[in-house]
């Protein structure tokens, strides 16, 4: 059997109480509570979808797929032309002996 912190025990212990007694002193927390959480738990489940503009995923567009002339024409232009232009150094003037005015 697993064991559990002495703190952990204390919280849940208290936690029971504390929800047991408000039961008892008001029982509409229960319900209010219960109505609440099932409200967002079925609001999660099946979330309105038209409040958001979009489809439900019942009802999806197809599909359309490019032919192949059009296929090649779209690759040709997302294909950015390069020019094969080699890198060269360009020498600098500085002297590497100097050292900085700040050390």
């Amino acid at each position: 059997m697993r064991r559990y912190h002495p703190g952990v025990i204390i919280i849940v212990v208290l936690l029971v109480i504390g929800l047991i007694t408000s039961i008892a002193r008001d029982p509409s927390f229960l319900i209010i509570g219960a109505a609440v959480f099932g409200v967002i738990f079925l609001l999660y489940k099946f979330p309105p979808d038209r409040w958001f503009g979009r489809q439900s995923g019942r009802a999806k567009r197809p599909q359309i797929k490019p032919s192949a002339r059009t296929a090649q024409k779209m690759q040709a232009k997302t294909k950015p032309a390069r020019k094969n232009i080699p890198f060269r150094v360009i020498e600098g003037g500085k002297d590497d002996d100097d050292l900085p005015k700040y050390h």
